[in-house]
């Protein structure tokens, strides 16, 4: 099935191109939530127009929230969480729990499914890209440390190495 979409969709493509796509996808889920229309001889002479006005509405969109992105850019979101001795986590960090630490932190409500994340299960430092619009893409850093201890600095870590660890046999090896 041919359509044209009529705004933009995330992984399938921008507002005016004509696209080939399942029929149970464009019957049943694209066409009655208003995104894409089918593609008749007749619509396909109106694609320009649909080009010209989402072009015009997604720069609007930009400016809206380009002082946003520029807010969540660069942020720093830090999780105490129970976590096993090989780092593992006991749960998740979930793509829900990082947009509301977003909105508690920044005032800025995300929707959870704009954040490109799958869930975080390991500790440590993850960049985490948060999907505002087509264009507008800010990364949030997400550190993620056991309860009870200082969550890592970046600059102390570069700084002092690794300690040596002792094996069975009792000698040292470092990485």
């Amino acid at each position: 099935m041919k359509v044209i979409l009529l705004k933009d969709v995330h992984k399938l493509g921008r507002a005016g191109d004509i696209k080939k796509v399942a029929d149970g996808y464009g019957r049943n889920y694209l066409i009655p939530q208003g995104l894409a229309i089918l593609a008749t001889p007749g619509a396909v002479k109106q694609v320009e127009r649909i080009r010209e006005k989402a072009a015009l509405a997604r720069q609007s969109l930009n400016q809206k929230l380009s002082a946003t992105a520029e807010k969540l850019n660069g942020m720093t979101l830090t999780f105490a969480v129970r976590a096993g001795e090989t780092g593992k986590l006991y749960g998740s960090i979930t793509p829900a729990m990082i947009a509301e630490a977003i909105k508690t932190k920044s005032g800025h409500e995300v929707d959870r499914r704009a954040i490109d994340i799958q869930p975080i299960r390991n500790l440590g430092k993850y960049e985490v890209p948060v999907r505002l619009t087509v264009d507008l893409s800010p990364v949030v850093q997400v550190i993620v440390h056991r309860e009870g201890e200082q969550p890592p600095i970046e600059e102390q870590q570069e700084a002092t190495p690794e300690p040596a660890e002792v094996t069975e046999t009792g000698l040292e090896e470092t990485e």
